[in-house]
Protein backbone atom coordinates (compact mmCIF):
# COMPACT_ATOMS: atom_id res chain seq x y z
CA UNK A 1 0.00 0.00 0.00
CA UNK A 2 1.42 3.57 -0.78
CA UNK A 3 2.02 5.56 2.64
CA UNK A 4 1.37 9.61 2.08
CA UNK A 5 2.48 12.30 4.87
CA UNK A 6 -0.59 14.13 6.40
CA UNK A 7 -0.19 17.78 7.05
CA UNK A 8 -2.52 19.76 8.76
CA UNK A 9 -3.47 23.70 7.54
CA UNK A 10 0.09 25.02 9.44
CA UNK A 11 2.29 22.92 6.84
CA UNK A 12 3.24 20.67 9.61
CA UNK A 13 2.93 16.97 9.17
CA UNK A 14 1.29 15.18 11.39
CA UNK A 15 1.33 11.65 10.72
CA UNK A 16 1.27 9.22 7.66
CA UNK A 17 -2.01 7.34 5.48
CA UNK A 18 -2.26 4.25 4.29
CA UNK A 19 -3.97 4.18 0.53
CA UNK A 20 -5.73 1.83 -0.95
CA UNK A 21 -3.82 -0.12 -3.36
CA UNK A 22 -7.03 -0.82 -5.87
CA UNK A 23 -7.61 2.87 -5.95
CA UNK A 24 -3.99 4.97 -5.59
CA UNK A 25 -1.83 2.29 -5.84
CA UNK A 26 -2.25 0.59 -10.09
CA UNK A 27 -0.50 1.44 -12.89
CA UNK A 28 -1.97 4.13 -15.12
CA UNK A 29 -4.06 3.13 -17.50
CA UNK A 30 -3.02 5.42 -20.92
CA UNK A 31 -5.76 4.49 -23.09
CA UNK A 32 -8.57 4.85 -20.14
CA UNK A 33 -6.90 8.31 -19.25
CA UNK A 34 -7.14 9.32 -22.65
CA UNK A 35 -10.74 8.63 -23.46
CA UNK A 36 -12.39 9.63 -20.28
CA UNK A 37 -10.80 13.41 -20.93
CA UNK A 38 -11.80 13.36 -24.81
CA UNK A 39 -15.41 12.12 -23.07
CA UNK A 40 -15.27 15.09 -20.34
CA UNK A 41 -13.90 17.49 -22.85
CA UNK A 42 -16.70 16.56 -25.80
CA UNK A 43 -19.40 16.99 -23.46
CA UNK A 44 -17.92 20.29 -22.53
CA UNK A 45 -18.38 21.62 -26.33
CA UNK A 46 -22.09 23.43 -27.08
CA UNK A 47 -22.15 21.90 -30.78
CA UNK A 48 -24.40 25.10 -31.72
CA UNK A 49 -22.34 26.26 -34.90
CA UNK A 50 -24.79 26.24 -37.96
CA UNK A 51 -24.73 26.79 -41.99
CA UNK A 52 -27.42 27.00 -44.11
CA UNK A 53 -27.82 24.57 -46.79
CA UNK A 54 -29.23 25.00 -50.13
CA UNK A 55 -33.12 24.68 -48.81
CA UNK A 56 -32.20 27.24 -46.42
CA UNK A 57 -30.88 30.44 -47.97
CA UNK A 58 -32.33 33.57 -49.58
CA UNK A 59 -33.82 33.41 -52.89
CA UNK A 60 -33.29 31.03 -56.06
CA UNK A 61 -36.91 30.69 -56.10
CA UNK A 62 -37.19 30.25 -59.81
CA UNK A 63 -34.98 28.28 -62.70
CA UNK A 64 -32.30 31.27 -63.53
CA UNK A 65 -32.54 30.24 -67.32
CA UNK A 66 -34.40 27.54 -69.62
CA UNK A 67 -33.10 24.16 -69.79
CA UNK A 68 -31.88 24.20 -73.83
CA UNK A 69 -31.06 26.28 -76.11
CA UNK A 70 -28.91 29.27 -74.35
CA UNK A 71 -25.66 27.81 -74.13
CA UNK A 72 -24.78 27.47 -70.82
CA UNK A 73 -24.88 24.68 -68.57
CA UNK A 74 -27.83 23.02 -66.88
CA UNK A 75 -28.89 25.43 -63.87
CA UNK A 76 -32.09 24.61 -61.58
CA UNK A 77 -31.69 27.72 -58.69
CA UNK A 78 -28.84 30.67 -58.17
CA UNK A 79 -28.48 29.52 -54.72
CA UNK A 80 -27.18 26.05 -55.71
CA UNK A 81 -23.62 25.10 -53.99
CA UNK A 82 -21.89 26.24 -56.72
CA UNK A 83 -23.08 29.76 -56.88
CA UNK A 84 -22.05 32.84 -54.81
CA UNK A 85 -24.48 32.94 -52.34
CA UNK A 86 -25.84 29.51 -52.54
CA UNK A 87 -26.55 27.17 -49.72
CA UNK A 88 -23.34 25.09 -47.90
CA UNK A 89 -22.77 21.51 -48.82
CA UNK A 90 -22.38 19.02 -45.78
CA UNK A 91 -21.61 21.71 -43.27
CA UNK A 92 -21.71 21.63 -39.77
CA UNK A 93 -25.01 21.96 -38.17
CA UNK A 94 -26.11 21.56 -34.17
CA UNK A 95 -25.03 18.32 -32.69
CA UNK A 96 -23.97 16.72 -29.77
CA UNK A 97 -20.33 15.73 -29.38
CA UNK A 98 -20.41 13.67 -26.20
CA UNK A 99 -20.40 10.18 -25.88
CA UNK A 100 -20.32 6.82 -23.88
CA UNK A 101 -17.77 4.91 -21.87
CA UNK A 102 -18.30 1.91 -20.34
CA UNK A 103 -18.31 2.02 -16.55
CA UNK A 104 -15.72 -0.13 -15.96
CA UNK A 105 -13.31 1.89 -17.99
CA UNK A 106 -14.49 4.97 -16.25
CA UNK A 107 -13.77 3.47 -13.10
CA UNK A 108 -10.21 2.57 -14.10
CA UNK A 109 -9.52 6.12 -15.31
CA UNK A 110 -10.16 7.54 -12.58
CA UNK A 111 -7.99 4.94 -10.08
CA UNK A 112 -5.23 5.67 -13.17
CA UNK A 113 -5.69 9.75 -12.57
CA UNK A 114 -5.38 9.69 -9.17
CA UNK A 115 -2.29 6.80 -9.11
CA UNK A 116 -0.25 8.98 -11.27
CA UNK A 117 -0.80 11.67 -8.67
CA UNK A 118 0.58 9.29 -6.19
CA UNK A 119 3.23 8.23 -8.56
CA UNK A 120 3.85 11.77 -9.18
CA UNK A 121 4.73 12.54 -5.31
CA UNK A 122 1.58 15.58 -6.34
CA UNK A 123 -0.70 14.99 -3.92
CA UNK A 124 -1.29 16.55 -0.53
CA UNK A 125 -3.36 15.07 2.10
CA UNK A 126 -4.95 17.13 4.96
CA UNK A 127 -5.87 16.24 8.10
CA UNK A 128 -8.66 18.26 8.01
CA UNK A 129 -9.54 21.50 6.59
CA UNK A 130 -12.02 24.15 8.13
CA UNK A 131 -12.64 27.61 8.04
CA UNK A 132 -15.06 29.58 10.03
CA UNK A 133 -16.03 31.97 7.83
CA UNK A 134 -15.27 32.62 3.71
CA UNK A 135 -11.33 34.41 3.59
CA UNK A 136 -9.78 34.24 0.55
CA UNK A 137 -6.61 35.44 2.43
CA UNK A 138 -7.04 32.56 5.06
CA UNK A 139 -6.91 29.94 2.13
CA UNK A 140 -4.02 31.30 0.40
CA UNK A 141 -1.88 31.32 3.67
CA UNK A 142 -3.09 27.54 3.83
CA UNK A 143 -1.66 26.85 0.11
CA UNK A 144 1.43 28.58 0.76
CA UNK A 145 1.85 27.00 4.44
CA UNK A 146 1.45 24.07 2.30
CA UNK A 147 4.09 25.67 -0.13
CA UNK A 148 1.53 25.43 -3.08
CA UNK A 149 2.88 27.38 -6.25
CA UNK A 150 0.82 26.00 -8.83
CA UNK A 151 -2.28 24.89 -9.75
CA UNK A 152 -4.29 22.82 -7.42
CA UNK A 153 -7.62 20.93 -6.95
CA UNK A 154 -8.68 20.84 -3.51
CA UNK A 155 -11.36 18.06 -2.42
CA UNK A 156 -13.22 17.38 0.63
CA UNK A 157 -15.55 14.92 1.91
CA UNK A 158 -18.72 16.82 1.45
CA UNK A 159 -19.43 20.51 -0.05
CA UNK A 160 -17.99 22.99 2.54
CA UNK A 161 -19.27 26.50 1.33
CA UNK A 162 -16.46 28.63 3.44
CA UNK A 163 -13.94 26.79 1.92
CA UNK A 164 -15.61 26.97 -1.30
CA UNK A 165 -16.19 30.93 -1.55
CA UNK A 166 -12.62 31.37 -0.10
CA UNK A 167 -10.92 29.19 -2.37
CA UNK A 168 -12.89 30.73 -5.96
CA UNK A 169 -11.05 33.94 -5.95
CA UNK A 170 -7.40 32.16 -6.41
CA UNK A 171 -6.09 32.10 -10.16
CA UNK A 172 -5.44 28.26 -10.64
CA UNK A 173 -7.53 26.35 -8.00
CA UNK A 174 -10.74 24.89 -7.96
CA UNK A 175 -12.94 23.01 -5.05
CA UNK A 176 -14.71 20.05 -5.55
CA UNK A 177 -16.33 18.15 -3.03
CA UNK A 178 -15.14 14.05 -3.08
CA UNK A 179 -18.49 13.09 -4.79
CA UNK A 180 -17.70 15.81 -7.58
CA UNK A 181 -13.89 14.10 -8.44
CA UNK A 182 -13.09 13.72 -11.81
CA UNK A 183 -10.43 12.60 -14.34
CA UNK A 184 -9.96 16.05 -16.41
CA UNK A 185 -9.86 18.50 -12.93
CA UNK A 186 -7.14 15.15 -11.34
CA UNK A 187 -5.03 15.56 -14.60
CA UNK A 188 -5.27 19.69 -15.71
CA UNK A 189 -4.74 20.66 -12.04
CA UNK A 190 -0.80 19.82 -10.85
CA UNK A 191 -1.18 19.33 -6.92
CA UNK A 192 -4.16 17.10 -5.50
CA UNK A 193 -5.09 18.76 -2.26
CA UNK A 194 -7.64 16.08 -0.31
CA UNK A 195 -8.60 15.82 3.14
CA UNK A 196 -8.02 12.30 4.69
CA UNK A 197 -11.91 12.20 5.01
CA UNK A 198 -12.50 12.47 1.53
CA UNK A 199 -9.65 9.73 0.91
CA UNK A 200 -11.66 7.42 2.97
CA UNK A 201 -14.98 8.32 0.67
CA UNK A 202 -13.11 7.87 -2.51
CA UNK A 203 -11.77 4.73 -1.58
CA UNK A 204 -14.93 3.40 -0.32
CA UNK A 205 -16.32 4.67 -3.95
CA UNK A 206 -13.95 3.27 -6.34
CA UNK A 207 -12.43 0.38 -4.23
Amino acid sequence: MPKVAVFNVSGSQVGELELADSVFGIEPHAYALNQAVLLQRASLRMGTHKVKGRSEVRGGGRKPWKQKGTGRARQGSIRSPQWKGGGVVFGPTPRSYSFKLPKKVRRLAIKSALSSKVLASEIIVLDQLQLAAPKTKDFAAILNNLKVERKALVVTAAYDENVALSARNIPGVKFVAAEGINVLDVMVYDKLIITKDAVQKVEEVFA
